[in-house]
Parts: C-alpha cells; sequence; structure tokens
C-alpha cells in the first residue's frame, strides 16, 4: 500500500523571510513596549519636578499672620491653574493637615503610612473624580515656639498629560523605525531572491538530467552551500550511473551467456523428438540435462555476481568457522572426485565481514578447485593472519596455469579450460567480494606446481565507499 504524499510545507524563501523578518517585528513590538514604558518615567520626572515647584510657590503665598494665615493667591492664578480640563492642575491648602482651608476639597492625603516631613514634597498617586492624578503634599510649620502650628499644601496633575507625553515620543520614534524595517524588509526579500537564483539554477540543471545521460552538475560559481548540495547530488548521480551501469552489464552478460546454452538445449531437444532409436534418445536427454544444469550454474553465478555489485552491511563473523562449515560441505564432493580436501588454521578468528558473500566465495574456490585438479590431488582451505589482514587461500597441486592465463583469471566469462561445467564467473565473485570487503583477491603459481587463489582484507574493515 503507497504512502500518501505528504502535504508540501513552507517554500524555502517564505521560511528565510519568516525567519528573518518576525524577529525584527518582535524586537520592534519590544522597543515599542520598552520606549513607552521609558517615556512614561521621563514624564513622570517631568511632571514630578513641575508638581514640586508649583507646590513650593504654592506654598510661599501662605503667610501667618498673627493667630491666622494670609493667602496670597490670585483669582488670576487659580484660573491659570484649573483652565486646561484635560490637564487640570488641582490644589488644597488645610491647617492643621486635612482641615480644608481652601482650593479643592476632594484632593485626597497621602497614603496612611507615608510620613510628610516638613519642607520635603511627597510624591503620590491618587484619583480625583475618577481620574488618576500625580499628587505632592508638602507641610510647613509656622505660629510661636511655644504654639507650633503646620500647614499643608498640597498640588495634583491629571496623569493624562503623562501618557499624552509618552504616546508622542513613542510614536516619533517607531513611525521611522517601522519605515525602516519596511525598507530592510524589501532588502531582505531581495536579498533572498538573489540568493536563491544559485538553488533555481541547480533546478534547472537538474531538470534536464536524464537516467541515460546523468552527467555531474556544475556549480563552480554557486555559494559554498550549494556547491555542498551540488557535490552531493553528483556523488548521487554518480551511484545511480553506477547502478544503471550494473544493471546493463548483468542484462547483457546473462543475454549473451544464456543465449548459447538455450540453443543447445533446444536444438537436443529437437533431435531428441525425432529420434527413433532409444540409446540415441538416452544420449540426447544426457546432453539436454548437462546443458540445464550448466544454465542453471550460469543463473547461480549470474545472481551471485548481481548480489556482490550492491552495497553490503559488515558485522562480527568468525571466518575461521564459517571455513570450516564450507569445507565440511564439499567434503563428499571432493571425495567423489578422488581429491584430498584439508583445512589449516586457527579455530577461531573474528573479522568484519559479510557471512554470505564470503560463504558464495569459498565456494567458487572450492568448486573451481576441484573441478580443475585431477584425481589423487589435494586441495587445501587455509584460514589465517598476517600483518593485521585477514588471509583466505585455497591451493591446489594440480597442474596450475601459464603466465599469460594469470593475467586474465578475474575477468568475466574468461575460461583457461574448456571442461564443461563451468562459466567463466567464479574468480570474478570472488574477487568482487574481497573489493567490497576492503581488500584484493590475488592468484599465483605454486612451486612445483599448483595454484594458490587468496583474497586478504583488513581485520577492521569499515564498510567500503560506494
Amino acid at each position: 500500500m503507497n504512502a500518501a504524499p505528504g502535504r508540501p510545507g513552507l517554500s524555502l524563501k517564505r521560511q528565510l523571510l519568516l525567519w528573518l523578518l518576525l524577529p525584527q517585528l518582535v524586537l520592534w513590538l519590544v522597543g515599542g513596549a520598552l520606549a513607552y514604558r521609558v517615556a512614561l518615567d521621563y514624564a513622570e520626572k517631568s511632571i514630578d519636578q513641575s508638581l514640586s515647584q508649583s507646590v513650593r510657590a504654592l506654598a510661599r503665598q501662605v503667610k501667618p499672620l498673627g493667630s491666622g494665615l494670609l493667602v496670597d493667591f490670585p483669582k488670576a492664578a487659580q484660573d491659570i491653574l484649573e483652565q486646561d480640563p484635560g490637564d487640570r492642575l488641582s490644589y488644597m491648602v488645610s491647617s492643621p493637615p486635612g482641615s480644608f482651608l481652601l482650593g479643592n476639597r476632594q484632593l485626597p492625603g497621602p497614603p496612611a503610612a507615608a510620613v510628610v516631613n516638613p519642607g520635603e514634597p511627597l510624591l503620590y498617586n491618587s484619583t480625583v473624580d475618577g481620574r488618576a492624578m500625580r499628587t505632592v503634599a508638602l507641610d510647613v510649620d509656622y505660629g510661636e515656639a511655644g504654639a507650633p502650628r503646620r500647614l499643608r499644601v498640597q498640588v495634583a496633575r491629571s496623569l493624562a498629560v503623562q501618557e499624552r507625553i509618552a504616546r508622542e515620543l513613542v510614536a516619533d520614534v517607531l513611525v521611522p523605525l517601522l519605515l525602516l524595517g519596511a525598507v530592510l524588509g524589501g532588502l531582505v526579500y531581495a536579498g533572498i531572491q538573489r540568493g536563491l537564483v544559485s538553488l533555481n539554477r541547480l533546478e534547472a540543471q537538474l531538470g534536464d538530467r536524464r537516467v541515460a545521460a546523468l552527467s555531474p552538475i556544475e556549480m563552480t560559481e554557486a555559494p559554498q552551500e550549494v556547491q555542498s548540495l551540488a557535490g552531493a547530488v553528483n556523488q548521487l548521480l554518480a551511484a545511480v550511473r553506477r547502478s544503471v551501469s550494473q544493471e546493463k552489464r548483468f542484462l547483457n552478460d546473462a543475454a549473451h551467456q544464456l543465449r548459447t546454452p538455450l540453443a543447445g538445449l533446444i536444438s537436443q531437444t529437437e533431435l531428441a523428438l525425432q529420434e527413433p532409436d532409444g540409446e540415441a534418445l538416452r544420449s540426447r536427454l544426457a546432453k539436454v540435462h548437462a546443458g540445464a544444469q550448466r544454465s542453471a550454474h550460469l543463473v547461480h553465478q549470474l545472481l551471485a555476481l548481481a548480489r556482490t555489485e550492491t552495497d553490503i552491511a559488515l558485522q562480527p563473523l568468525d571466518v575461521a568457522a564459517l571455513a570450516r562449515e564450507v569445507a565440511r560441505e564439499w567434503t563428499p564432493r571432493a571425495i567423489a572426485a578422488g581429491v584430498d580436501l584439508g583445512y589449516e588454521g586457527g579455530s577461531r578468528l573474528m573479522v568484519q565481514g559479510q557471512g554470505l558473500l564470503l560463504r558464495e566465495a569459498l565456494n567458487n574456490l572450492i568448486d573451481n578447485a576441484l573441478r580443475y585438479v585431477p584425481r589423487g590431488a589435494t586441495v587445501t582451505l587455509r584460514v589465517g593472519e598476517s600483518g593485521g589482514d585477514v588471509l583466505l587461500e585455497v591451493d591446489d597441486d594440480g597442474p596450475g596455469l601459464s603466465p599469460a592465463d594469470l593475467a586474465h583469471v578475474f575477468e568475466r566469462f574468461w575460461r583457461a579450460s574448456e571442461l564443461p561445467g563451468g562459466c567463466g564467473l567464479g574468480l570474478a565473485i570472488v574477487q568482487e567480494i574481497a573489493q567490497r570487503h576492503g581488500g584484493t583477491a590475488s592468484v599465483a603459481n605454486l612451486s612445483p606446481h599448483g595454484l594458490q587463489v587468496r583474497m586478504r582484507w583488513p581485520l577492521e574493515t569499515q564498510r567500503p565507499a560506494s
């Protein structure tokens, strides 16, 4: 069951715009809030300074006169203080503090926990007629030393002016910043557009590629990140080219090698159908059987070869135990062929390898040795370690190969003998498996006669690069 395609996410352009402009918007909002708070503080300080001056000036207009007070506060000055309803300045005079003399009777006194020191203004927030006010209270001592008395002067101003000043300051600061942010956003968008041109070129180059011509991508003038992406894509294209090439080679090899035995089978079958003699018919069927066996062996070898050309996962493996097991499996055939098959090596040798492929390599080595040595010969499977490498060898005391033949033993479908049964892929498979383990395969004649096929790879083999 195919999985439903997921919904496409935001484009790279939109993501970049989001992550570049969103922090600017957040900073703009936070900056606005901080600017408003700072503007309120400065406006409050300005109001406090003005109120302190006003209350001191008003206190100077209240003068002791005998046992009473003389308030020299003209009506014109009072009208000026209260003429702006939006920024009303109210006052109240009381003596003793709290006993109303003149002004706005509704002005509240200082908070109960506050202490008013004579001659020092006390600033506090209050509410008059439901409106927030900033109020200052100043106590003044007067009277004779034997009969001291205290006078309190209060002046209050609406906080509306404070908020208005703060809003004007914030607007004066944030509006230019907003315009600059819009310009910056346009520049960011243009920069993203220009930066993504390389990706558009990369997309265009990929769109021109076809399976038949997976040529590398050239992005020499692109930014480093795009060059890295192009390099990764080129590695993928190279892997795809190898895979396509291997598939083509496998199909060509299979078609070429299966054509001859299948044609022979068809020919022998047609002759057998026309053969009246039973003995001759049996002979024809024997040839058909031999051809079918050779075809089956060829198919097995082709599949094994295709299997070696894929990526493999290496894991810890006791290659000595694997070699002994394979040698035991081939012992009955060796006895039937009159060949002495033996094993030499330790009881345990842990390596990094792929068990299925190494078993296939051992099967091919022993099969080749048993197929081409005469009766009475000796074949030895040997496992050992040398210089940090694993050695896996198969020796025989057969006739060996000529120097000219040694140069071709690992070529596909090359055969040194016309004996029936082989297809020329065994040693090619062995070499491919050795390379997949990060090692090599080699063939050498033995003295005085015989042949040695060796696989060698590091004990701590890492997975080879594709």
